[in-house]
């Protein structure tokens, strides 16, 4: 990845959080919401953010429809904002990783257990 690239994904990733935190106003988006990181195409015509949602499956599905329908709202904003030729369009995907670690570190923690239990 280019030093290019990783400022624009950094730039887009503070810009998207910027505008969740302080434009947005859809009450589809439950939840603590969080911009994880960008990922820009190499032509710069797409990029996807990885959003991670504190909250319930219900309320997860119901930010990432709120967001989806906010896609032109997000690229004219950051169209606004960003001084770059091509605005990517976003797309919203889930980022599951913080669960996963809590998950894992719940498991961990059960074993651990376990083993003090046993011995």
């Amino acid at each position: 990845m280019s030093r290019r690239t990783e400022r624009i994904n950094a730039q887009l990733r503070e810009e998207i959080s910027d505008l969740l935190r302080e434009d947005l106003d859809d009450p589809r988006i439950a939840g603590l919401v969080s911009v994880t990181h960008v990922d820009v195409s190499p032509d710069m015509r797409r990029a996807t953010a990885y959003v991670s949602v504190l909250g319930t499956d219900e309320e997860r599905a119901s930010t990432l429809a709120g967001l989806a329908s906010a896609r032109p709202f997000f690229r004219r904003e950051l169209g606004r904002r960003l001084h770059i030729k091509q605005v990517p369009d976003v797309d919203f995907v889930a980022d599951m990783s913080l669960e996963r670690a809590q998950e894992l570190t719940d498991m961990m923690r059960r074993n651990a257990a376990e083993r003090g239990e046993l011995m």
